[in-house]
């Protein structure tokens, strides 16, 4: 259970004005069609997320030492440091067509818009943390839909209410505290 919180909260803050947040608030605008937007967030999430839990914990089995753990520590500090950087969305990814309609357009621009995305940086050095697939996917998965559900239905109101930079140092500090953690590991 500790795995699927700690993978929920981590991926939820750190995707509050990430740019798949972003590309929800634009389909929910765009589309008007909320329930097929959420299915296609959970559908391209759920597989992306799994491969990189998977990807993370298999390269943690293969290089298991020291120096791997170094990296995973390192890695947790790095995306505390990037998580406080604001994303934009490319102008091509907000007009994706919609000529597959609804769920597929949401489900193929999610899953290509989480491709070395933070969430999926952060996946992956959870799979490695773990070696827990099925529950850091699952964990993460939520903490997607935490945040994307809400700005599918709120838009752009979101913005407003909840300040973005406080949720990126909170997300930060959780990523020093899971940097932190592995770092007390190697000692």
């Amino acid at each position: 259970m500790d795995i699927i919180l700690a993978s929920t909260l981590l991926v939820a803050f750190a995707e509050i004005g990430d740019k798949t947040m972003l590309l929800a608030i634009i389909f929910a605008a765009r589309f008007r069609a909320p329930w097929p937007i959420i299915a296609g967030i959970f559908a391209a999430t759920i597989v992306n997320h799994a491969l990189a839990a998977w990807a993370g914990a298999a390269v943690s089995g293969l290089l298991d030492g020291f120096w791997f753990r170094a990296a995973v520590a390192a890695g947790f500090v790095a995306m505390a440091v990037w998580i406080l950087i604001p994303d934009r969305i490319d102008e091509e990814e907000a007009n994706t067509p919609a000529r597959h309609g609804v769920f597929l357009t949401t489900a193929i621009a999610f899953f290509m818009a989480e491709m070395g995305d933070k969430t999926q940086i952060a996946t992956i050095a959870l799979g490695a943390r773990f070696h827990a697939v099925d529950l850091v996917a699952l964990g993460t998965t939520f903490g997607m839909m935490i945040a994307n559900v809400p700005a599918v239905f709120l838009g752009d109101r979101i913005m407003r209410i909840v300040p973005m930079q406080v949720m990126r140092i909170a997300a930060a500090i959780i990523f020093l505290i899971l940097g932190g953690l592995a770092i007390g590991e190697l000692v």
